[in-house]
């Protein structure tokens, strides 16, 4: 039985086509080598606990991926692209706080056929206890095959394998989804790599900002914009089949709700009154655009369905309701209101019925949105400054997890473990960033963007 997920476990708290996976071994003109014999994989059953206490990062060894023949494709040649396939798996896991991955100099190359047979006592010497091998050929129809390979060092067992097909566009995606394999088998965990964020771009001084609907990979590559800056946009959110993002524009110097097709890069206005709409966001079957709306001046939560239609109020107390969020399964919503005074988080059923308040401890909270998981809404709490917290559905375990002055717009991974959100510099010219931070607190980077970044979405996990 592996050491490996053990040892990892208290990590984790503290107190162009698509790619396909493919069962190895992936393509039919060259496999994907077998396992040699002798060696054999630990039992499927493997449980990891969650629930321990802390220790250090896991040293993981992750080489150089070759290449069986050296070949020129459209992303470059195979034998460049295996070194950065190994590049961008050990950011992704170094990032996430939970592995320590060997310096470059402490890393042997790896020859082709030593892929599916590791020299274990050599890597034993270097005090990796996990190591990541893998491969990059071209195939003969355009295409890319990655292999990807985990191992316990310890053991001498080979912990996961998978097989990526994908276009020389998208090869960036095989090492995001390689990094997943390795992160979900060590801990546990749903993976989060292979996926989007969308989010506003801005530049310019504060009295003419300039904020572009933006798209990029969760790391910051891919980076492209949607609009052109003419007019201001917030709050851009993900619809669950992720080619649709529906935001606020003031479009014509009136706040209305769109959403944008990233097929078409068409905008569409989604509800055609005079009314002002904002804060919008999609219900977990896609179905469905929760939003704000002010009527007689007074803001209220309604929906709508995604294609359009006469919206349905849900809220009608006295005061400001707004940022309406779903639970995971659709059946309860979580929203900001001032109606006790102050701002709080209330709770209340999809149809508007048994409204309720959570919060209560102390200051104001806005922003609030729940957990890809359903177990924990993620805040801005505010008072004398701005940070990330998280509470559970009950209002209770309230825990703040970052420190800065001016952290805002919580947005979840999608295991629900990592939180984005942006973060603001002091002085009304600060300039905006997007940060993450995760459920301990102790693991916050941040995200590179080409200019400022707010209102971050993270999508859900690349199919």
């Amino acid at each position: 039985m592996t050491r490996l997920p053990a040892l990892l476990a208290a990590l984790l708290f503290g107190a162009a086509p698509v790619p396909q996976t493919v069962p190895a071994p992936a393509p039919r003109t060259q496999p994907v080598p077998a396992i040699p014999a002798g060696q054999t994989a630990p039992a499927q059953d493997l449980v990891v606990d969650v629930e321990g206490g802390t220790t250090a990062p896991l040293p993981i060894a992750i080489p150089d991926m070759p290449t069986p023949t050296v070949a020129d494709t459209p992303a470059g040649s195979t034998d460049a692209l295996g070194r950065q396939l190994s590049q961008i798996i050990t950011t992704d896991l170094k990032n996430s706080g939970l592995f320590t991955p060997l310096a470059p100099d402490r890393l042997r190359p790896v020859s082709f056929p030593e892929v599916t047979a590791p020299a274990f006592d050599a890597w034993g010497q270097t005090g990796a206890q996990a190591l990541v091998q893998g491969f990059i050929r071209a195939d003969g129809a355009g295409t890319l095959t990655v292999g990807c390979y985990l191992y316990d060092v310890s053991s001498r067992a080979e912990l996961a394998r998978q097989g990526f097909v994908v276009a020389p566009g998208d090869w960036r995606r095989a090492a995001h989804k390689c990094a997943d394999t390795i992160y979900t088998k060590l801990t546990g965990e749903g993976p989060y790599f292979d996926s989007r964020v969308a989010y506003v771009s801005e530049t310019g001084s504060k009295a003419h900002r300039v904020k572009r609907l933006a798209i990029m990979d969760q790391d910051g590559a891919n980076h492209r914009f949607l609009t052109n800056g003419q007019a201001i946009v917030l709050t851009p959110r993900f619809a669950p089949n992720q080619q649709t993002i529906v935001y606020m524009s003031y479009e014509g110097d009136r706040p209305s709700i769109y959403t944008y097709s990233l097929g078409s890069g068409q905008p569409r206005r989604v509800v055609a009154n005079q009314n002002l709409t904002f804060a919008p966001r999609f219900s977990p079957d896609g179905r469905y655009i929760l939003f704000s709306m002010i009527q007689a001046g007074n803001s209220d939560i309604y929906r709508v369905a995604a294609g359009g239609g006469t919206p349905q109020r849900l809220t009608t107390s006295p005061g400001i309701d707004t940022g309406g969020s779903y639970s995971p399964d659709g059946s309860r919503i979580v929203f900001e209101s001032d109606r006790s005074g102050g701002q709080q988080i209330y709770v209340m059923n999809a149809d508007g019925s048994d409204q309720h308040r959570i919060s209560f401890g102390g200051g104001r909270y806005a922003t609030p949105v729940w957990s890809p998981r359903g177990d924990l809404i993620a805040f801005t709490k505010l008072g004398g400054s701005f940070r990330i917290g998280v509470m559970d559905p009950s209002g209770g375990g309230e825990h703040l997890l970052t420190g800065s002055a001016q952290d805002e717009g919580p947005s979840w991974s999608p295991n629900g473990r990592v939180l984005m959100f942006f973060r603001s510099g002091q002085g009304g010219g600060g300039r905006a960033s997007l940060w993450t931070v995760d459920l301990t607190g102790r693991v916050e980077r941040h995200v590179p963007t080409p200019l400022d970044g707010s209102d971050p979405a993270w999508g859900p996990l690349r199919p």
